[in-house]
């Protein structure tokens, strides 16, 4: 049945195969009538006569049950209705548009997450975006300026290319959350889509940037975007790598992150703010926003549908004739 699957081919009435479950018997019942047919000579010894070899007809008769047993086959094989199928999908998708505003500054490099916060960042990204095929997704980075990394795209396999690329250095350090909210939103201000998404990530405080936080708050309510927030970093202290005369050295320094401003965001916007203190955690967060975000996904499906019995039927009247024209003419004698 695998077989048949594999090549699109389905059986209509399958519950005539237990039919061939008779064929030993029809086997049988062919070898008995071939033999029945045969002249029989009772001799008290067959010294006098030598070897006795058989003639190649009579060997040739032994097809005779063969063919018949071929034929019921194939009967059986027509009454089971074999088709073949062709499926024709039509996919409907009310996708949803989203941007990553991923915090790429110096201060995403501490250890507090595996490898470090960036590289955690980057894989939950790539996790997220390969669960969501149908909807839209961009990428936007930002320190102490701002950079669209990947305008939005269908084409996942590019944006998870460039999410890998990213790393700290990219930009001028620094963080700049009003760059890296207003940036996310002007890659959505001319989507059409039925929902507009941002999740936005950093571990800090805004310090810089030419677009006060709040002001793009604004701006992202005014276009109808959704804003989901994510403070990454541990509670407490955390190991930074810190630039020092002696070169970049580990520190262990408190880890500050503006949760008041995140949670108005989310808040004015309808979103939701989360933190993540560790690689489990963002995991779930990421998770989550997938649970909320979902995607309408409607799918149609045709099927047309061939029948193959004729061919067997022909094959099956085909061994019955040949059995039928040898027995009666080739085969009715033995010499």
């Amino acid at each position: 049945m695998n077989w048949l699957a594999q090549r699109h081919i389905i059986l209509a009435d399958p519950h005539f195969l237990w039919l061939l479950l008779l064929l030993p018997l029809f086997l049988w019942w062919g070898i008995y009538q071939s033999k029945k047919r045969g002249v029989r000579f009772v001799l008290s010894s067959t010294q006098q006569l030598g070897p006795i070899q058989k003639s190649f007809k009579e060997r040739a008769r032994a097809v005779l049950p063969l063919l018949l047993a071929l034929s019921y086959v194939f009967f059986v094989l027509a009454l089971s209705r074999p088709q073949k199928t062709n499926t024709t999908e039509s996919v409907t998708s009310e996708g949803i548009d989203i941007v990553i505003s991923l915090d790429i500054s110096g201060s995403m490099l501490a250890e507090d997450f595996k490898p470090n916060r960036i590289e955690a960042a980057k894989e939950t990204a790539i996790e997220f975006v390969n669960n969501r095929p149908n909807d839209r997704i961009g990428l936007v980075i930002f320190a102490g300026e701002s950079f669209t990394q990947c305008p939005i795209t269908i084409d996942h396999n590019v944006l998870n290319n460039q999410i890998a690329k990213v790393h700290s250095d990219l930009l001028k350090d620094g963080t700049a959350i009003g760059m890296g909210l207003g940036t996310a939103v002007d890659r959505l201000r001319n989507s059409n889509a039925k929902s507009k998404v941002i999740i936005l990530l950093t571990d800090g405080v805004n310090n810089t940037g030419k677009i006060d936080p709040l002001t793009a708050l604004e701006i992202a309510k005014a276009y109808d975007v959704l804003v989901y927030t994510v403070g990454i970093g541990t509670r407490g202290q955390a190991l930074y790598p810190v630039p020092t005369p002696m070169g970049v050295q580990k520190q262990m320094m408190p880890v500050e992150i503006d949760e008041a401003l995140l949670e108005k965001i989310s808040k004015e916007t309808g979103g939701q703010y989360y933190r993540a203190t560790d690689n489990q955690s963002l995991k779930k967060i990421y998770d989550e926003i997938d649970r909320l975000e979902k995607t309408k996904v409607e799918l149609n499906a045709f099927k047309n549908y061939k029948d193959l019995f004729f061919p067997l039927v022909v094959m099956a009247l085909g061994c019955l004739g040949l059995y039928i024209v040898s027995k009666y003419t080739y085969f009715k004698t033995l010499t």
